[in-house]
C-alpha cells in the first residue's frame, strides 16, 4: 500500500484469509469489547502463522498506524504470549476473526483466560502479601498524620487487591480500562460488583481508612477460605491495625 492508500483492517484480513500460512487471526483491545469502541479505537490484530511456514505477510511485521496494529507470530509464540505477562488478559478476551485449527485458536484463548490451580494459588499468595503490606502502610501513615502517604499507599493497595481477587477466581486481572466491563459481564465469585467498585473508587480517591479495614475483613475471610492463612498469620499482631477498630 502507498502512503496515499494506507493498509486498512478489512484489506489486511482479506490478504490473510487468502494465505494458507495463516492459521488464526485474533482481534484484541477495545474492538474485542462490545460497547467500548470509540472513533479513536484502532484494530489490534494478532496474525498467527503455522510453525515453520513461509509467507510474504511477514513484510507487515511491526505494522502500526492509527487504524491498524499488527503482531505477527508463529503458533508456538502465540501459545506462549502472555503466559505470564501483561498480554494475557488482552488475549483471554480476544475476538477470533479466523480459526483454521478446528477450534484450536479458541482453545488457546480459553487456556489464557483460566489460571491453573497451582498458578492461581501462588499468584494469590504473593498479591495477598503485597495488598496487606500497602494496606498496613496506609493505615499506619493515617494514624501517624501522614495524609498524603496514607492515600498513596491506599491507592497502591487497590492495585494489589484487584490482582488478588482475580487470582482467587483463577482469572487474569483486566486492564483498568476494562475493569467495569469485565465485572459487569463476568462478576467475581462471592463479590457484589457494585459494592466492590464503589469501595475501590472511594479508597483510591480518599484513602478512607474505615472502608479499607471493612474491606480487609472480607478479603481476609476469602483468603483464609482459599488456603492462604499462612500468609496472613505471618503478619502477627500487625493484623489488628488492619482490622476494624472497636470504639
Amino acid at each position: 500500500m502507498t502512503a496515499q492508500q494506507p493498509l486498512t483492517y478489512d484489506a489486511f484480513v482479506d490478504l490473510a484469509a487468502a494465505d494458507t500460512a495463516v492459521v488464526g487471526l485474533v482481534l484484541k483491545g477495545s474492538r474485542a469489547h462490545d460497547g467500548l469502541i470509540t472513533r479513536h479505537s484502532d484494530h489490534d490484530l494478532y496474525v498467527v502463522l503455522a510453525d515453520d511456514a513461509t509467507t510474504s505477510l511477514t513484510r507487515f511485521a511491526g505494522h502500526r498506524t492509527a487504524e491498524l496494529d499488527l503482531v505477527i507470530v508463529t503458533l508456538a509464540e502465540f501459545r506462549a504470549a502472555g503466559m505470564p505477562g501483561f498480554e494475557r488478559y488482552a488475549l483471554a478476551r480476544g475476538r477470533i476473526v479466523l480459526d483454521r485449527l478446528d477450534g484450536g485458536i479458541a482453545r488457546i484463548l480459553a487456556d489464557k483466560a483460566r489460571l491453573s490451580a497451582d498458578e492461581a494459588f501462588q499468584d494469590a499468595s504473593g498479591w495477598l502479601d503485597a495488598y496487606a503490606n500497602s494496606l498496613y502502610r496506609s493505615v499506619k501513615n493515617h494514624r501517624d498524620g501522614q495524609a498524603l502517604a496514607a492515600r498513596l499507599d491506599a491507592a497502591d493497595s487497590v492495585r494489589f487487591l484487584l490482582e488478588l481477587l482475580f487470582a482467587l477466581d483463577r482469572r487474569p486481572r483486566p486492564y483498568n480500562k476494562y475493569l467495569e466491563w469485565e465485572l459487569a459481564r463476568h462478576p467475581l465469585q462471592g463479590w457484589n460488583t457494585d459494592v466492590l467498585l464503589r469501595a475501590v473508587d472511594r479508597i483510591s480517591a480518599t484513602g478512607d481508612v474505615s472502608l479499607q479495614r471493612h474491606l480487609f475483613t472480607l478479603v481476609e475471610a476469602a483468603a483464609r477460605q482459599a488456603g492462604h492463612s499462612e500468609v496472613l498469620d505471618a503478619w502477627g499482631e500487625d493484623l489488628k491495625l488492619m482490622r476494624p477498630q472497636s470504639g
